[in-house]
């Protein structure tokens, strides 16, 4: 299992940084993107909201997801989907020096997101209620989730759908209290890992696993065996909101330097 912490193999992830709140955030953003190759950003929906455009201009300023806009059906969910893609124009305005205007957000095959026109900045974005996350980097592939740390998933038996055996028997040998922030901390972690990969591929979360406890954190086999190397960088943080945030980092010049 994975603990908010753990020092990290490979390229390292900075904290995440909220922007909007802070004058100097997205100097800072910026500096992370430039220092380490990636930017972890994060906002609050009602902060953003307030600054879209409204009728033919939001569709204009959406582009291709317009029409995933207009498929979807609650109002909220509207909003809070525009406002992420606000938050990604913004980002790259910001930490890339490009015009928010023409930023376009297109779908790959697997239905990875990328930025057209940064065919070297990867992109991943999530959502969880009043709070939007937007990764970047520079050095490969990135994926990035985030999730309420205190969502009921243990109580429900949802355990037996997000672990390997392995990770099983860890969980169980937690106590009582820590077990549903545990397996909520994995799954955010694993959902992370998906979008990097692509989240078109079929994913048994069951099959692969993360750990151990207060070392650095790796893909594990179902029997608690090493699957990867070190191209791959994870770390999981822990808001003061009370949100689980995790990155998945592929260093994509790590894995082409090995024999």
């Amino acid at each position: 299992m994975t603990d908010s912490g753990n020092s990290v193999p490979g390229p390292q992830v900075g904290t995440p940084i909220e922007v909007l709140a802070r004058d100097d955030a997205w100097g800072r953003a910026r500096a992370d993107l430039t220092d380490r190759g990636t930017a972890l950003i994060y906002a609050r929906t009602a902060g953003l909201e307030a600054r879209l455009p409204a009728g033919g201009v939001l569709g204009k300023a959406l582009g291709r997801d317009w029409s995933r806009y207009l498929g979807l059906a609650h109002p909220d969910v509207r909003r809070r989907y525009a406002a992420s893609r606000e938050l990604l124009k913004r980002a790259v305005g910001a930490v890339l020096d490009g015009d928010p205007n023409s930023v376009e957000l297109v779908y790959g095959p697997t239905g990875r997101p990328y930025l057209r026109g940064h065919d070297r900045v990867d992109v991943s974005l999530s959502l969880s209620e009043d709070l939007l996350l937007v990764g970047l980097t520079t050095r490969g592939l990135i994926g990035v989730d985030v999730e309420r740390a205190d969502r009921p998933l243990y109580l429900r038996g949802l355990d037996r759908h997000l672990c390997t055996p392995y990770e099983l028997v860890t969980l169980t040998g937690r106590p009582e209290e820590e077990r549903n922030p545990a397996l909520v901390r994995l799954w955010n972690l694993k959902e992370a890992y998906r979008k990097a990969i692509g989240p078109g591929r079929q994913f048994d979360f069951t099959a692969f696993g993360f750990g151990p406890d207060g070392s650095p954190v790796r893909v594990e086999r179902p029997d608690g065996s090493a699957g990867s190397a070190g191209e791959w960088a994870f770390r999981t943080f822990v808001l003061d909101s009370g949100h689980y945030v995790s990155a998945a980092l592929y260093d994509a010049g790590s894995a082409e330097g090995r024999v």
